[in-house]
């Protein structure tokens, strides 16, 4: 099942997380929690999970961003796409990434934006498939 995170959601969803650049498992400070209760407040924010017997396997964040440039339509950022190891290769990312695209296009997005830091082939063809192209654009990053 493909869906919207729910605030009940944190500890499966930073589990999964702990599987993206072996990020640790964080501590519920209330830190944390101010940005997780942001997250869930912006209606502009979504956190797409699918889950099966109700763990979280696999999830992306599609983010819509107001634009004053093509007719004010928005466009959307697509991030930390993730599967669960143990799930992976049964199309539950491209669902997520499917998802996705279905709110840019409710919002009236002109475009759909992803970065990967990924140099696997098997992964850039991944995105590929689901229809994001790397020739188009060129990606400039500055680590702050």
């Amino acid at each position: 099942m493909v869906r919207e995170i729910r605030d009940t959601d944190f500890e499966g969803l930073m589990e999964l997380y702990m599987q993206l650049h072996d990020n640790p498992m964080p501590e519920r400070t209330p830190e944390i929690e101010n940005i997780w209760n942001r997250i869930l407040a912006d209606k502009d924010h979504h956190i797409i999970v699918s889950e099966i017997d109700g763990k979280i396997v696999s999830s992306c964040v599609c983010v819509i961003i107001p634009n004053l440039t093509h007719g004010q339509q928005p466009y959307a950022f697509v991030e930390n796409v993730i599967t669960d190891e143990k799930y992976r290769k049964q199309g539950l990312a491209t669902e997520c990434l499917n998802y996705a695209k279905k709110l840019a296009e409710s919002e009236k997005c002109y475009k759909i934006m992803l970065l990967t830091g990924s140099k696997k082939e098997s992964t850039l063809n991944f995105y590929r498939r689901a229809g994001y192209n790397s020739e188009d654009k060129t990606a400039f990053i500055q680590w702050i």
